[in-house]
């Protein structure tokens, strides 16, 4: 049987571990696509709903970036690969 230290030096190798694996799809500010556009983008590809793609439109606006995703490496590269697709600036980090 585990102690209680053992048990939260687990608990906390786990939660590293998930940390590790999450990454964030980070969408940028730019000075060509319009509000509609992006809301638009953020709808049919990251799967937003109205009000969060117009509140990370906004975020994008007026901090520079948002991060509009997160999840592991493989789920979110079809996804910045769409965005870049559509003339948006995303990376992954």
């Amino acid at each position: 049987m585990k102690n209680n230290t053992q048990l939260q030096e687990l608990e906390l190798e786990e939660v590293k571990a998930k940390s590790q694996d999450e990454n964030h799809l980070v969408l940028y500010n730019d000075d060509v696509n319009t509000f509609e556009f992006v809301i638009e983008s953020l709808i049919k590809v990251c799967g937003h709903d109205t009000i969060q793609a117009e509140q990370c439109t906004y975020l994008v606006h007026y901090a520079g970036k948002c991060s509009v995703k997160s999840g592991s490496r493989k789920k979110l590269v079809p996804i910045a690969s769409a965005l870049l697709d559509r003339g948006l600036t995303a990376e992954i980090i």
